[in-house]
This record gives structure tokens, C-alpha cells and sequence, in this order.
């Protein structure tokens, strides 16, 4: 599947006081995302996830793939650079890849893991500092930024589609 910009892309933004309001928009993507998989069993989803550390980018993470169903702990991979999340929505079942790039010395280093077929098989990858793989990694269908605020639970967080797929995502949140 060739996946196209969309011109101009769609955004969502959000200020989130709490960590509660943080958990309820994740779980509003994590809605979108269900109904996009629905529709599409095989489809694939690549998703950033950029901020500072201590943005929130793997408490936004946790959020989203236990709002999809996952009844464990989802650990930052912050060490293993991937951990994986087999998922069921409906009778379709998926993967949802969390990696988490900050470690890595050099962009090729998730290719020489491993970690490129991940982003061909059905689900979704969420990828934390992808910009330590610049030039490596496939388009994103949507960016999710995250800006800590003053409180240490407040956050602002934008997300934008970036692909078509991304659109469709989107367009389902705000329905």
C-alpha cells in the first residue's frame, strides 16, 4: 500500500490538567485506531511519539495499548528498544510495537536489531524519539507531541495525521 501525504493535515489538540485527561485522550485514539484496523484487518499504522524526557511519551503509550486491551504492564523499552503487544480487536488480531529509540548511537541500529518487518505486519508501531533514527524509518501516518507542563501531570498534546491513514484515524476521533 503506497501511503500519500494529505495536504493540509489534520490536528487535534488537547490540554490535558491531569494524567486522568491524558488517559481519556489515549483512549479516544485507541477508539480511532480499533475502527481503523476493523476496517482495514491487514493495515499498519506507524506512529511517533515526540517530546522532551519527561514529556510523557510512555505514559501516553501505556494508556493507548491498554485502552486497546492489553491487561498487563507495559514496560518502557527504553533497554530492549521494542516491546511488543499482541492485541484482539473483534476477531482481528494485531501487534502493537512500542519502541523506544533514546539509547541508540546510530539511525541504523533498529534495522540491524530486527525491528524493519515489524513495520509491515498488521497493528501499529509507536516509536519514542524517532528523530535518533532520522532517515531510517518508514513515513508516519501520525505524530503525537507531547509538551509537559508546570504541573508535573499536565500536558499539552497535538496530534497530527500525517498520511492518508493517519486522516482516517483522525477523522474517526472526532466523530
Amino acid at each position: 500500500m503506497t501511503k500519500t501525504p494529505e495536504t493540509p493535515p489534520a490536528t487535534i489538540k488537547q490540554h490535558c490538567r491531569q494524567e486522568a485527561d491524558t488517559a481519556r485522550l489515549a483512549k479516544q485514539l485507541a477508539t480511532s485506531i480499533s475502527g481503523f484496523i476493523e476496517q482495514n484487518p491487514g493495515g499498519h499504522l506507524n506512529i511517533a511519539l515526540v517530546g522532551n524526557l519527561g514529556a510523557g511519551k510512555t505514559t501516553f503509550a501505556r494508556h493507548l495499548i491498554q485502552s486497546m486491551g492489553h491487561l498487563g504492564k507495559v514496560k518502557s523499552p527504553t533497554y530492549t528498544l521494542c516491546e511488543p503487544y499482541p492485541l484482539k480487536v473483534n476477531h482481528t488480531e494485531f501487534t502493537a510495537y512500542h519502541f523506544d529509540l533514546y539509547r541508540m548511537k546510530d539511525p541504523l541500529e533498529w534495522q540491524e536489531a530486527g525491528f524493519a518487518e515489524y513495520f509491515d505486519e498488521p497493528g501499529f508501531c509507536l516509536i519514542e524519539w524517532p528523530e535518533k533514527a532520522e532517515g531510517t524509518l518508514p513515513p508516519f501516518d501520525i505524530q503525537i507531541e507531547l509538551l509537559a507542563g508546570i504541573d508535573e501531570n499536565e500536558r499539552s498534546i497535538t496530534i497530527t495525521a500525517l498520511l492518508n491513514d493517519g486522516l482516517s484515524v483522525l477523522h474517526q476521533f472526532t466523530q
